[in-house]
């Protein structure tokens, strides 16, 4: 009897137990057009089957960690490997919906482009994307989504600005951030407030840190503030647009949306009456980028019913590793070779319902 007790409360132990590990497990595949809302332009009313997936990714407790080695279809990571250096994973989450609300965005510009639309756009900040712990900048009271516009006064129009404004501030004092402060709802919904001014101190930055991917400077980088900061871009896209995407995190469906909106928006079958489900993220210029459990969302087009699969080029041999025979695996690395793919599968070339016009 006391055997079992001690079995008994060491299963309690490791089952309630988190550990900085996790699983990732096929989750769901589902079409796109039924997440959909198009005003104000012409649509098809026949819709291909272009299907979007995502994956399961699960904190696991010391009990679901060993469990997870023997369970089929399951990949486990660490959880470093899922955030920046500093940051907790705790903002996993809504980093999720940062990337899906951008992907949105860049979904419908390319999209619109591809059939002939010149979008404009204008850059109206920086978006915090992550906040290391503990930091000045955490203390303040940033989180992931505010949007940052001004430092002490001045514009900023995106993340080089931001980083350039505060890195030409000694290290220790204080500046002044205009924000608006991002409230995200637990299905991933985000609005921002109107702005407000937060005060921040700065620290000193590393000794030889740069800017990647920012314009070269000749300013020298005296301090930071902790933040990882990405590019807030407004576009100006014609008619309404919209994809509901309640509790779907990430960036990975950018293709799949992409698709789905340029079969929706022009004439005849985009797929040639196939299934065809599609992972990848997307660039407003149509750039197809890597993403991750790739293997596992394979699993799950599989499950739906898809024929092919389309993915990024670097992940093809990930995807047909993990694909039984009836699944057509198509590695892309721009929208472009998409719609070739899908046409040389038997699709029609996509042609606009609506006149195109620059806005």
């Amino acid at each position: 009897m006391a055997i079992v007790f001690v079995v008994l409360i060491a299963f309690f132990v490791l089952n309630t137990w988190h550990v900085n590990e996790y699983s990732i497990t096929p989750g769901d595949a589902q079409p796109v057009a039924q997440l959909v809302s198009v005003k104000g332009l012409d649509t098809d009313p026949h819709h291909d089957k272009i299907l979007l997936t995502d994956v399961y990714l699960t904190q696991l407790t010391a009990w679901g960690f060993l469990l997870a080695h023997f369970q089929p279809h399951t990949e486990i990571v660490s959880g470093g490997d899922l955030t920046l250096p500093g940051v907790p994973t705790d903002q996993l989450v809504a980093q999720g919906y940062v990337d899906m609300s951008n992907s949105k965005e860049y979904a419908k510009v390319a999209a619109l482009e591809s059939l002939g639309w010149k979008i404009p756009h204008r850059d109206v900040g920086a978006t915090v994307y992550a906040v290391q712990v503990p930091s000045t900048a955490h203390t303040a009271g940033l989180a992931v989504g505010d949007e940052i516009d001004a430092v002490n006064g001045f514009p900023v129009t995106n993340s080089c600005d931001l980083l350039r404004e505060i890195g030409a501030q000694p290290a220790g004092v204080d500046v002044t951030l205009s924000v608006r402060t991002a409230i995200i709802s637990p299905s991933g919904t985000i609005i921002l407030r109107s702005a407000k001014a937060v005060k921040v101190t700065t620290v000193a930055v590393p000794h030889g840190t740069t800017l990647p991917g920012c314009p070269p400077s000749s300013q020298p980088l005296l301090s930071m503030i902790a933040v990882e900061p990405v590019d807030a871009v407004d576009y100006t896209t014609p008619g309404s647009i919209t994809i509901s995407t309640p509790n779907i995190g990430g960036p990975s469906a950018g293709l799949a949306m992409t698709l789905t909106l340029i079969d929706q928006l022009s004439s005849g079958s985009l797929s040639g009456g196939r299934t065809v489900a599609a992972t990848g993220t997307i660039s407003p210029d149509g750039k197809v980028g890597d993403v991750g459990g790739v293997a596992e969302k394979t699993i799950a087009v599989e499950r739906a019913g898809a024929s092919v699969f389309i993915v990024p080029s670097s992940e093809v041999a990930t995807a047909r590793g993990a694909a039984d025979a009836s699944l057509h695996v198509e590695g892309v690395d721009t929208l472009a070779q998409a719609l070739a793919d899908l046409r040389r599968l038997g699709g029609e070339p996509p042609i606009p319902l609506t006149k195109p016009s620059s806005l």
